[in-house]
């Protein structure tokens, strides 16, 4: 299991990103692609087809978060929880 903390601008942004990237009940990852990185904001496609935007604390985080989830995005491993806490949500994968 690999895990990593991503802190985001807000308890908001953490929640919504928490929630934009898996889905509990289905234990299944919704992000199938990052469209752009914008300075600290992360622009997510969906497997609805939808986009959406999240503010991470700093660039820093919006790189240590597209490296770590790029293998997910591959389907070379998947998410297997998140956790949200304030404004971070750690997210674990196998």
């Amino acid at each position: 299991m690999n895990k990593i903390e991503i802190l985001c601008q807000d308890k908001y942004e953490a929640q919504k990103l928490a929630s934009l990237i898996f889905i509990k009940e289905g234990n299944e990852t919704f992000i199938i692609q990052i469209l752009d990185v914008i300075d600290n904001e992360i622009v997510l496609s969906l497997k609805d087809k939808s986009a959406h935007s999240v503010l991470l604390q700093d660039s820093t985080q919006a790189g240590i978060f597209t490296d770590f989830i790029q293998s997910v995005i591959e389907k070379k491993e998947k998410i297997i929880d998140t956790i949200t806490n304030e404004n971070s949500v750690e997210i674990f994968k196998e």
